[in-house]
């Protein structure tokens, strides 16, 4: 992945210094859920580099920045009073805005998969309901999302009493497993776990063995769920924008550019395994029927808050969708 990346994250880079827009060019600035640096943000350099080029003169991406601009908890209600255009977040940080959002996450079927059904339709209509325009996502189908500990366990239930990290999405699940769910965005995980304020934290499967190599010992196999970055617009800034526009810049985010994101994290993947084997992380894999109960007890758990947060005839409609 990282060969296909550079010259996105070149280009990225550049974007803050582009050629002035042209008379009709609709700017969107942009804001990150993490820094440039940080792997989950890698596919949107690749969006703004593409989207820049294909729909030269009529949109133009500016991406301003990550946390440092917007707190990654404040963005989507940024997007939504217009004090930024446009935003690339996880779907669980603005449930209070959308409940349904979270559901983004609660599968463990692909981008394609799922894009056969009337989910993401579904989903915009849910969105613009509360002032929101959802372009579509850029999914990493693949990042599952694992359990790291300070303290090396044997079996889920010394999870009782641990204080984990998590993000809203997760908290339905460690409260399900007897542990007690902190929520913090991912720039303090480190800080938490080395003063221990957590004993682990939930996170994805690359990138993690630089940064906490000495203080995770153990991982907990196999991931849960799925990643999907949700791409949110304003919408007085997207009405700027021609109807035939705006059809084909959905049609190229939703048919085109997320299914090829949702192919390009195998090498990382195989990478990121053999990192934390060598950071010296151990591994706790849960199999058989561990396996499986672990998975339905985060299904159901996080089915169970949306019931409570959008509605049980919202979370009807939308889990088959889903699984």
């Amino acid at each position: 992945m990282k060969h296909l990346l550079k010259s996105a994250l070149v280009a990225a880079s550049l974007v803050g210094t582009a050629a002035p827009a042209f008379a009709d060019e609709v700017v969107f600035n942009a804001v990150t859920l993490a820094p440039r640096q940080v792997n989950i943000t890698e596919p949107f350099a690749m969006f703004v580099d593409e989207v820049n080029e294909r729909f030269e003169g009529r949109v133009r991406i500016v991406w301003r920045g990550g946390p440092e601009v917007m707190p990654p908890f404040r963005q989507a209600e940024g997007v939504r009073n217009g004090s930024i255009d446009m935003a690339y977040t996880s779907p669980s940080y603005y449930g209070g805005l959308v409940p349904a959002s979270p559901t983004m996450n609660l599968s463990f079927n692909d981008y394609e998969t799922i894009a056969a059904t009337d989910y993401h339709e579904r989903l915009s209509e849910l969105h613009e309901e509360q002032g929101l325009v959802l372009l579509g996502e850029i999914p990493a189908t693949d990042l599952d999302f694992l359990i790291y500990l300070a303290e090396p366990i044997e079996s889920l239930d010394e999870l009782q009493g641990k204080r984990i990290r998590v993000f809203p999405t997760l908290l339905p699940l460690i409260q399900a497993l007897g542990a007690e769910p902190i929520v913090l965005p991912m720039e303090e995980i480190f800080t938490a776990m080395e003063r221990g304020t957590v004993d682990g934290f939930v996170q994805g499967p690359v990138g993690n063995h630089l940064q906490y190599e000495g203080i995770v010992h153990q991982v907990i196999y196999p991931g849960v769920y799925r990643a999907g970055f949700p791409v949110l617009v304003n919408p007085d800034t997207w009405a700027e924008v021609p109807a035939e526009t705006q059809a084909e810049l959905i049609s190229f985010l939703r048919d085109d550019f997320a299914p090829r994101m949702d192919e390009i994290w195998e090498d990382d993947l195989a990478q990121g395994v053999a990192e934390m084997e060598q950071a010296g992380f151990q591994r706790l894999e849960l199999t058989g029927a561990d396996e499986e109960a672990y998975r339905q007890i985060a299904m159901d758990a996080a089915w169970a808050t949306i019931v409570e947060s959008a509605g049980e005839e919202i979370a009807a409609e939308l889990r088959p969708m889903m699984e």
